[in-house]
């Protein structure tokens, strides 16, 4: 069995193609269960590779299909077929820009993902808490077994600690942050909203963290914006208290939207829409009549804002293109080598356990074997003295299942420790060879069953 992930982020590929192939929740789910209904079909009918499990990270600045396979070639092949069918993007336009990791490799990638050192803005939090919905959603479908619930559990484990044990806080804000000190312009952020009013667009939870980023920056008046007016009316309330801005809800539709467009300073929009929420000609229409500029930032893949409005006067606005533009040159800090060095500890330790736990079933047969060997032999014995007293059986058993324990004590603790480097699985396939195991029984063994959470 193989490790793999598949995927593109902002490092890449351009945010145009990113925003092509966003995948909407609703697919996520879907190609987590084609990805495991496929299994032994190969794509498109042909070749034999088996997806065990599977999971995605789909974020503003990634897609990342990650999956267990019995074969590397055809898993790849496989899971970029997958990858193109549900993303809507031509595999030929998709193939050059996807980046493809395994094992270790993928144990590596996914640990630096979930400290925030390949996010857009270094250092982020927020991708912990993405990580965490990918492997929720891969145990609500049942796509997540032993691998891979192990594997991203590890991982928040070790975001947490790069954040707990360094100033990896420090190297980087939230998407949201780094988005309003862009419209800010050099300026203070909290001085520039302090007192104004925000239209916040969509109530999930990067919507949310703006909301709140907003509320703590000081903005007077905050209103949140939603198809579903009810969880608006929730996150409003909650952002109501003594000491924070006066916050309302209201339901998205076109005499809404332009009427707080209106009387906005900041608008933050970051939706699941599919299309365009708000148009060049909308917020052309809304701002007629206003003498102040409106900042808007865009965090939606694809984008909720028209590309075009950046082009009205009186207006600016930031989105994921430029957000990624502005990042690309973030020098790296004292603490984000700190990071560096936390991951490569963590992805040495788990490929250690990982390759020691596949000598386990190998050792087990081995045992297992030796232990019906000394009973068949103990057992004609017996039948060859029938006159032995069991006091004297009792003492032939024990001496013999004692020289059998010594002579497989040392091999099979050296085996496991040599099983913990790389390459250390050949000394598995030398075990099952020199004893006749049998690479089937062992394999066997050692696949662990999905875990159905």
């Amino acid at each position: 069995m193989t490790l793999l992930v598949i995927g593109l982020s902002h490092r890449s590929a351009p945010v145009s193609l990113l925003e092509r192939a966003a995948l909407a929740p609703d697919a996520r789910g879907t190609l987590l269960r084609d990805a495991v209904a496929a299994t032994g079909t190969g794509p498109a009918g042909t070749g034999t590779t088996a997806v065990v499990e599977a999971a995605v990270l789909s974020t503003c600045n990634r897609i990342e299909l990650y999956a267990e396979v019995d074969g590397f070639h055809t898993g790849v092949s496989e899971l970029t077929a997958l990858l193109a069918r549900h993303s809507g993007v031509a595999l030929a336009e998709l193939q050059p820009y996807l980046y493809t990791h395994y094992e270790d490799r993928a144990v590596r990638h996914l640990f630096t993902v979930a400290c925030g050192l390949d996010s857009m803005v270094v250092g982020e939090g927020q991708i912990l808490g993405q990580i965490k919905g990918a492997l929720a959603l891969a145990q609500d479908e049942q796509t997540a077994g032993r691998l891979l619930n192990e594997l991203f559990q590890q991982a928040l484990r070790v975001g947490k600690r790069a954040h707990s044990e360094t100033g990896i806080d420090r190297a980087g804000q939230s998407l949201v942050t780094f988005g309003l000190e862009q419209l800010a312009d050099g300026r203070d952020v909290a001085g520039w909203v302090r007192g104004g009013r925000a239209l916040v667009i969509g109530a999930g939870s990067m919507s949310s963290l703006a909301a709140t980023t907003l509320a703590r920056t000081g903005v007077a008046e905050l209103v949140i914006a939603n198809r579903t007016l009810e969880r608006a009316e929730r996150l409003a309330a909650a952002l109501d208290q003594d000491g924070g801005p006066k916050a309302r809800a209201v339901p998205i539709n076109a005499i809404s939207v332009a009427a707080e467009l209106a009387l906005a300073d900041v608008v933050v929009s970051c939706t699941g829409a599919t299309g365009l929420v708000l148009t060049a000609p909308a917020v052309a229409n809304a701002i007629r009549e206003r003498d102040t500029p409106l900042a808007v930032l865009d965090l939606a893949m694809p984008r909720d804002v028209d590309a075009a409005v950046h082009r009205l006067p009186g207006v600016r606005l930031v989105d994921i293109e430029s957000l990624a533009s502005a990042s690309a040159d973030a020098p790296m800090a004292a603490d984000v080598d700190a990071v560096h060095t936390i991951v490569t500890e963590e992805t040495s330790a788990l490929g250690a356990a990982r390759r020691a736990a596949h000598i386990t079933p190998t050792v087990v047969a081995l045992r297992a074997m030796a232990s019906d060997v000394v009973a068949a032999e103990l057992a004609r014995l017996h039948g060859r003295l029938p006159d032995l007293g069991d006091k004297e059986r009792e003492e032939v058993g024990r001496t013999v299942r004692r020289v059998v324990d010594k002579l497989l004590h040392a091999p099979t603790v050296r085996v496991k420790e040599l099983a913990g480097e790389p390459g250390g699985d050949h000394y598995a396939a030398a075990l099952r060879q020199l004893f006749d195991l049998g690479p089937l029984s062992a394999l066997a063994a050692g696949t662990p069953e999905r875990e159905r959470s």
